[in-house]
Order: C-alpha cells, then structure tokens, then sequence
C-alpha cells in the first residue's frame, strides 16, 4: 500500500534501514511492512476499533469515541453463540464470565469431555463500554462475529496429535489454571477474550523487558503503552495500537497451528460481517469493529468489507452446548491468561483514575449490581456523523515526542504511602509514620533510577515491600500483596438471581426457610431442628444432595448424619454456596433439579464401561439415600448384578462385601421382603466367589485382604444363599481346591477349613505350634499371624485362637523376627483390619487377668496340660450325692408330683443291687474325652 498520510514515516523508515543495516533487506521489510498494514488498517471503510483486554485506555478511549460516533451496528470479537446471555450481565456484579458448556459432546474426542469456555468481563474493558452502550442504546444492534464455541474445539490442534491425551490451552491466549479457591473460578475452561496483546517472539519481550527495567509484560504495558495512550486522541491511539499489534504479528514465530487458528478468526469475523451488512443493508460508515489489536492489523485476503468470500465457514458438531455466566475474578482472569499477579486490580485502579482526571462519563448497563449509575440516560444514535477527513500521521509524532514529565501527583502518592502503613499494621508489621516516608522516598528513588516521570504502582509496590515487609512476614498476607488489596483487592463478582439458571434458582428457593443469605461469598452456619420445624426436613434432603453434588466445602456437615436407615433429628452445616457459586451453576448446564441431576450422574456411574461392582453398589446406596423410593435402586441393582457376571478380578471385593451387608441389614429392618434383584445378587455372588477362590488363593496380584473379603461373603451370605438354592458342596469343593503358596493365604484358608468343619480347632493350634518348633518355619510365622488376622472378617469366631497365635509369637519369636514384624502387624491392623481390632482387643481382655498384679502368676489357659484318665476311687465307702438322703424333703415332693412311690434305698441296699452309673465306671473312656474337650479351651 502506498497511502499519502505515512508517505515520510515511511521515508524516515527507509533511512532508518540503511543505515542500521547497511542498505535493503529484511530490516526494511519488516518497518516498512508495520506501516503498510497500519495504513491498510485506517483506510478501511468500516471503522476498526483496536483494543487490549482489560486496559483502561482502551476502555476510556471506546468510551469517547462511542460517544461521538453513536455507530448503529457494534461488531464485537466474541464468540457468535454467547450473544443471547449478553443482556444477563445487567443482573451480575462484575466481573464474571460468559460461559459455554458441554458435557455430553458427539463429533468431539470422549476424553475431552467437559468442554467449556469462558470470556471474562471486566468494568475496566473495552468490550464491557461497547455491549452497555449497545444494549442501552435503542436502535444499536450488537453482533458478536467470532467463532462459536462449537468451533474453538473443532479448531482445536488436537485433532492432529491424537496419541498425546495431554489437555493443552486450545485457545490463542495461552494462561495457566491456578491452584487456589480465588484462581480457579474458571476451572479448566479454554479462555476467549478480546485483545491478546503480548509478544510471542521470547528475545522480543525480553529485550523490551531489560531495556524498560521492568520485571513483567504487565508492567512494560502500563508504562510504555498504557499511560501514554491514556490522554491521546482518538486517531492516535488507532494508529498506535494497529502498530503494536502488527509488530507483534510480524515478528512472531512460525507456530502453523497458532497461525492457521488467527488467520481462520479473522476470515471468520470478516466473513459473518459482510453477511450482516448484505443482509440488512447497513452502510459500513455507521458500524464500528471492535477487536483485539492483534486482528485488526490482519493480512489475510478476507479482510475489509471488499475482501474476498472464499472461506467456507465449517458446520457445527452435534453437541449440545449450554450457556450461563459464572463468577470471576481479578485473580483468576490473571492465572489463566497469564498476567502479573496484581495486574487486573492495578487496571481498576487506573480506569478509575482516568474517569475522574478526563471526566470522560462510561457506559455502564441499566441497573448493573455493583456499580453506580454516572452516566446520563442515553438516546437513539444520532445522525451519522459528517464523512471524516483523510487519515493524518499521528504516528511519527508520537514516536518522535520525548516522554512528558508530568509533575509528580504528590497527593495520590502519600495517600498510598500512608494507607499502606495503616494496612501493614493492621497485619501484623511494626510500620511507623517513619516507613511511610521511607516509601514515599524510595518511590521517587526507583521511578528515577528507571527512567520514570513518576513512580507507577509497581514502584510503589517494590518501595513497599522493601522499607516495611524486611525479612519476615508476621501474618498472612506479605506486603505485596497488601498492596494489591489497597489497589482494588482480588474483586470476585456474583451472578444474581435473576441470571441463575433454573436448578441454582431452585436450590435457594428450597432453602430460604434457612433465612440466610446462600448468595453472599464466606461460609454460613445453619442449624436445623427437624423436630420443632418439621419443614427443615426438606432443606435437610437438599443440603445432603448438594454434599454429593458440589465440592466438599460448599455444603459441610458440622453435626448430624445420613446412613441406610438412620436420620437425623438435628443438624448443622457450614454452607458456602456463594464461594463454590460457579459449581452450582455448572449444576443447572445438567438439568433441572437436583433430582434429575443426581438421578443422571448415579446411571452414568452405573453404566460406564469401566463400571465396576462395587461402584454400582455405591449408587444403589446413594440413590436409596438421597432419592427415596425403589424404581431407581432396583434398576441399577440390576446393573450391579450383570457388572458382577463379567468380572474376572476380585479388586473389589472388600468393597462389595461392605456395600452388600450394609444394604441387607437396611432391607431386613426397613422392608417387609428382600428386593428381588438383591436375593439374585446373593445367588450370584455366592456361586461368582466359589468359582473365583480356587485361582484367587494362587493368584500373586490378589491381596490377602481380598481373599478374605470374599470368604466373608461366602460365610456371610451363607444362610441366605443356601435358602435361595445354592449348593453349600460348591463352596466345600472351592476351598479343597485351594492351594495357596503365600504364608498368609495358608492361615486364610486354615480358618476357611475350621469354619466348614474340615479342622479342628486343635488341629489348627497343633499346626500353629509346628511352625514355632520348625526354625525354618519362623520367619514365615509373622505372615501366618497375618492371614489370621484377615481371617477374623470371615470366621470372627477364631478370635481366640489369633489372641493366642499372636500372644506365642510375642512369647517365642526370636527378636530378630519379633521386631521387624511389629510395624506390619500395627499397619495391618490400622489399615487393612480396622473394624476386627475391637474384636481381638475385647477377646484378649476376656483371656487376659484384669490386675496387672496378677499377670506375674497367670498362666495362659493353652499351656494347661490336659488331665489323664481318672483312676478309679477306692472301694473304701459309697460314693454318691450325700446331700439328698440328709435332705430328702425336696427329692420327695419332685416324686410326689412325678407319681414316684418306691421310697427311698438305703447305701447298702443300692451297692448290692449294682444300682447307679455303673456304665461310666465300667467304660470311662468317654467321660475322659468329654472332660478333655472342655479343658482344652
């Protein structure tokens, strides 16, 4: 382009060139191009308007010219489909997001899911005085001209590397997510915002960065374009922005995906903008283009309103997106776009400033929450200004101007200098009237010692921290951040009720009998008494789906519980719905209610393809839970029964069992008759398990802990299985096909033995006592103890037997064995065998003397040595009960009443006939067992 107004920068440029670098080459090239395409830029009929994200001066400079242009059609560079929640914004408090959302997407990757995408909007943008302007003003048509939602993933380089899972930004701007409460209100979403303006060239930004003296982009941007452009005319500040953003477009690096996504956003805007003028036969004179100054210094072949109609705009997917606005923040639009901490905070402060030193009035919506209405009320547009006059160069003037040294405003830095004192001892800090001086003077220093007219509040801020935080920082915030907060703070905006969506509406509706305000951000304590207030039942129901739904602080139980079959009459709960205010709203994208919301995520559980048993049973219990009734239960008990069929691992076992008891014990008191599918569950489990055990004992992978739980289901269900028709020889034929090699699978199936009746109990003590007496055996003894320990969850009846195994391993293990084991036996029995230590505690203390005087002489009950036969007593005189013929009065009313008349036989008499047990003298090898069965325990 050869344009008349750049005709001598152009001149001056060429010189430049020559003499730089020694005549024409790329040099010339790249100088000479910036001004071709700033020219380009300002000849285009339909007036482009430039702009940075949240930068006051563009947002001042949109507010002016809006003012004096009155354009009919704002163009604006956001996504097409985002343009119906615009007129929300009216009841939020800024800044929040304008959100898109899909979680059921169709023509995407599945492991992409959730999609969303956010456009932060700020007061302090130009993008935010552009949408007031167009939405208060009658008559203005706004139309939002970049790529979909639908599109920013279709775009997405990802599509191209397939084996890398790995979540990369898809969007142009780059940013990180950050980690905490007030930086993660954005969540994973992709960012959409208006103007990138940052380097992508590394030496570029970091030369800029040396030679400013400054530490970050931030800070380069507010005192080298910000602060100029601040009282610049309207022409100026175009032409100064299209430089900017063709110099960086020009001098970033071959990316060809990050090339091919802004040049395919350009041909799209300038695409869907010719369409509207086509259609409505709007004169490009009375519009007005806003975009990021990055795009508007665009080469493609697509630009202008005379460019070219070949792009071919690409159908959308046939996922269903959802759309809402959800809180934001200062900190969370600077983590995830990558801005200085402070920076967003440090633009707000500046665009009050700005306001009040140009007296320049802001568009701000009807009604906006969080804001106070300055501006007058605005009228239709008026004619369409005179036709303006060629474009002048502004350029090389402003280049060639030396930097204004403004006289220091002394007002503004002792009131930052004496607040940040007020503030450093509010937190802890010794701060004197002294350190205030001391930053106010070092101000100055830095500002000079950089080259700056005045100090900016980045040399206040390292002022700050150097004269008052010194080497520590007594609370919890350091200076620096202090300084932040005295600046604007992390400002959080709020969605209002009127742009909730209808389930977070539903949600506070439900919940108003609280009488709290759940709207407001910080943690809220509610106290229900369902027994005087029978309606809190209800808010009760919603707060415990809502702990299910919602991260864990949003809905915090303080007091009271909600298991199978029991309920609370009282409960308290910390709630902080506004805090975690975008999770809530993330809800609604799902449906309506939190029923149908929770109902939808318990079947997606259920029926994943990676769902397993005990998950499935997990969503049985919630849904009886939170849900009531049995439609939903049954169903996906059902599910549990076919996910059960097809497992071939014995992972879950310990947590199928717990779920399947917990469920049989609320049936069994809850229902008059066992639910159907859970009678199948038991049949199948039961024969599932039997099948499994042989190959689970042998199997390494399989943990003793899982072998154990799955002959607790086989004991425990035993009952019920074999009144439903198992067959009891199953399981006797699984456990005899057991071999295990493992120490602690031996002792598991010792108990499994014991249980069936296929060994004694004093087999199993004789064999405990081998592998003592076997110094081979010895170091495997302490596993063996373990396998006994797990053995307690299917047969909790060997408890004694394990009391005693243990007590002889701390009797006669060597210590070499004794002490290393001890850790594992204190792991196992905090981690794997929690529930069974009540147990063995409660047996010891029954085998165990109460005194610990008497432990010096208490012999353990299984060192008694089991009495010999009896000899038989002496015939030296009658033996037999003396006390009934001394009193005989009892022994004749029993006769009496049984109809006994034979009287009584004297001792002589009975020793002639042979009368008495004459079987027991005659044959004592019985009573000899018998008394050494019941001294053996």
């Amino acid at each position: 382009m050869t344009g008349a107004p750049f005709t001598a920068l152009r001149g001056q440029l060429h010189e430049a060139a020559a003499e730089f670098a020694g005549g024409a080459d790329a040099l010339e090239g790249i100088l000479l191009g910036l001004v071709d395409d700033v020219d380009r830029a300002v000849a285009e009929p339909l007036e482009i308007f430039p702009v940075c994200h949240h930068s006051p001066a563009s947002a001042l400079a949109m507010a002016r010219r809006l003012r004096e242009k009155q354009p009919k059609v704002v163009y604006l560079e956001l996504c097409e489909d985002m343009a119906p929640l615009l007129t929300e914004l009216r009841n939020c408090r800024l800044p929040v997001a304008v959100q898109a959302f899909a979680s059921d997407i169709d023509g995407f990757p599945p492991d992409w899911a959730p999609l969303s995408v956010v456009a932060p909007i700020t007061e302090a943008s130009a993008e935010y005085q552009a949408i007031a302007y167009a939405l208060d003003t009658p008559g203005v048509e706004l139309v939002l001209v970049d790529r979909s939602s639908d599109h920013v993933f279709q775009w997405d380089a990802r599509h191209d590397r397939t084996d890398d899972p790995v979540r990369e930004d898809a969007n142009e701007t780059g940013g990180t997510t950050g980690t905490e409460a007030e930086t993660a209100l954005h969540g994973e979403a992709v960012g959409v915002e208006i103007g990138d303006l940052r380097p992508r060239f590394a030496e570029l930004e970091e030369h800029l960065l040396r030679h400013g003296k400054v530490r970050h982009w931030s800070e380069w941007w507010h005192q080298y374009v910000e602060v100029p452009l601040g009282d610049s005319d309207h022409d100026t500040y175009r032409q100064v922005m299209f430089l900017i953003g063709s110099l960086f477009r020009r001098l970033a690096p071959g990316d060809g995906d990050r090339v091919r996504v802004d040049e395919d956003r350009e041909r799209y805007m300038w695409t869907r903008m010719r369409e509207h003028l086509a259609a409505t036969g709007t004169d490009p004179a009375d519009c007005l283009y806003v975009c990021g100054a990055f795009h508007a210094a665009s080469r493609v072949d697509e630009f202008g309103v005379h460019g070219s109609d070949t792009f071919a705009i690409s159908p959308r997917t046939a996922t269903t997106w959802q759309y809402g606005l959800i809180p934001s923040s200062n900190a969370a639009i600077e983590a995830q776009f990558g801005l200085a901490s402070g920076s967003v905070s440090i633009a707000a402060a500046q665009w009050t400033k700005n306001l009040k030193r140009t007296r320049v009035k802001p568009y701000r919506l009807e009604g906006q929450a969080g804001t106070k209405k300055t501006a007058t009320k605005t009228t239709a547009p008026s004619a369409a200004l005179p036709a303006a006059a060629p474009a002048e160069d502004r350029l090389s003037g402003f280049l060639r101007r030396p930097p204004v040294l403004d006289t220091l405003d002394e007002t503004e830095l002792l009131g930052w200098s004496v607040d940040i004192v007020r503030a450093a001892r509010r937190n802890g800090y010794l701060a004197s009237t002294a350190d205030a001086i001391a930053v106010f003077e070092t101000s100055i220093l830095l500002a000079g010692m950089r080259d700056r007219a005045r100090p900016t509040p980045y040399d206040f801020q390292d002022a700050a921290v150097t004269c008052i935080e010194k080497d520590s920082v007594p609370g919890r915030r350091d200076v620096r951040r202090l300084v932040e907060i005295m600046m604007g703070g992390d400002r959080i905006g709020q969605v209002g009720y009127e742009a909730l969506p209808p389930l977070a509406r539903d949600v506070h509706d439900r919940l108003a009998p609280l009488e709290l305000n759940l709207q407001q951000r910080g943690v809220r304590r509610a106290l229900l008494d369902m027994t005087s207030r029978p309606e809190l039942r209800a808010c009760s129901d919603v707060l415990w789906m809502l702990r299910r739904l919602l991260p864990g602080g949003a809905a915090r139980p303080v007091m009271g519980e909600r298991r199978l079959g029991e309920r609370s009459i009282q409960e308290s709960w910390d709630l902080a719905l506004g805090t975690h205010q975008r999770a809530l709203i993330e809800l609604g994208y799902e449906g309506v209610s939190l029923e149908q919301v929770l109902e939808q995520r318990l079947r997606r559980t259920a029926y994943g393809p990676r769902a397993t048993t005990a998950e499935v049973l997990a969503a049985v219990e919630d849904a009886t839970l939170y849900l009531g009734g049995r439609r939903l239960a049954d169903e996906l008990g059902t599910r549990a029964l076919e996910v059960l069929a097809g497992e071939r691992t014995v992972d879950g076992a310990p947590e199928v069992l717990r779920r399947v008891r917990g469920l049989l014990a609320y049936y069994r008191t809850g229902e008059p008759v066992l639910p159907p599918w859970i009678e199948s569950f038991v049949r199948a489990g039961y024969a599932h398990y039997c099948t499994l055990l042989p190959t689970a004992f042998r199997d390494e992978d399989a943990t003793v802990g899982q072998v154990a739980a799955m002959l607790g289901f086989l004991f425990g269900m035993e009952s019920l299985a074999l009144s439903l028709g198992c067959d009891r020889t199953q399981l006797e034929l699984a456990v005899a096909q057991a071999h295990p090699r493992d120490p602690a699978k031996t002792a598991l199936l010792w108990a499994a033995q014991v249980q069936l009746g296929t060994l004694s109990r004093s087999e199993l003590r004789a064999r405990c006592d081998e592998l003592l007496a076997d110094p081979l055996a010895v170091p495997s003894y302490p596993r063996h103890l373990s396998g006994f320990v797990h053995a307690l969850e299917p047969v909790p009846g060997l408890a004694d037997v394990v009391v005693e195994a243990v007590s002889n391993a701390f009797g006669r293990l060597p210590d070499a064995v004794l002490l290393p084991w001890l850790p594992v036996l204190i792991t196992t029995l905090r981690s794997n065998a929690a529930e069974l230590a009540p147990l063995l505690i409660r047996e010891a203390g029954r085998i165990f003397p109460a005194r610990l005087a008497a432990l010096d002489t208490w012999v353990p009950p299984w060192h008694h040595q089991p009495a010999g036969p009896r000899a038989l007593p002496a015939a030296a005189g009658p033996r037999g009960a003396v006390l009934l013929p001394a009193h005989p009065a009892a022994c004749d009313a029993l006769a009496e009443l049984l109809g006994g008349a034979d009287g009584w036989t004297t001792t002589d008499a009975a020793a002639r006939a042979g009368t008495g047990a004459a079987l027991l003298a005659a044959h004592p090898a019985t009573a000899d067992a018998l008394a050494g069965v019941l001294t053996a325990r």
